[in-house]
């Protein structure tokens, strides 16, 4: 027969510990390889944010921060009762939050009674559960007739203020806003 060994004819892994290895250097790690060349071939040189479009760049670097609202100052300006629905109307209406609701003499007599101006304030900077009505929609001379609207249906007697150029009589004097109760 043969003089060469059988063990000869067994091959190089014997344990299972080279066969671990022999995997591992085999398969997985030029698998890890080829991942990394591909990372490393794709990150470089790509082209910055906006490259591609340097207006579009540009206008994204010097995007705004705050918003500035133009509004027109010549549209006409809106009645109290226009103000009140607009407005107004969905709490006092309904009484919501406690508000005095339209026509309510009761509620709004001592209201009345503080004045003209000082009912304006409490409507423009807010009072109890009322946020403030400054800046919104409406000016403060709308809101000013809202206010007057909803205390003359109530028994006031405030007169609805008129436009800044319509306000001055024919001396050059702002007429004032008369308060009644």
């Amino acid at each position: 027969m043969s003089d060469i060994p059988t063990a000869a004819h067994a091959g190089p892994i014997r344990t299972p510990k080279q066969l671990l290895a022999t995997v591992i250097f085999a398969f997985v790690l030029p698998v890890f390889a080829i991942i990394g060349l591909v990372m490393y071939v794709t990150s470089g040189n790509k082209p910055g944010m906006g490259a591609a479009n340097p207006e579009l760049a540009v206008a994204q670097r010097i995007q705004k921060i705050g918003l500035v609202e133009v509004r027109d100052a010549n549209r006409p300006l809106r009645s109290g009762e226009q103000v009140f629905q607009g407005q107004c109307a969905a709490c006092h209406a309904t009484g919501a939050a406690g508000a005095p609701k339209l026509g309510d003499a009761a509620a709004w007599a001592p209201r009345i009674q503080t004045g003209f101006e000082t009912l304006v304030h409490s409507a423009l900077e807010g009072k109890g559960a009322m946020a403030p009505q400054k800046g919104g929609e409406f000016s403060d001379l709308e809101i000013a007739r809202g206010v007057a609207y909803l205390a003359n249906a109530a028994g006031g007697k405030f007169d609805e203020p008129a436009a800044p150029a319509a306000a001055e009589g024919a001396d050059g004097a702002p007429a004032a806003a008369t308060s009644g109760g």
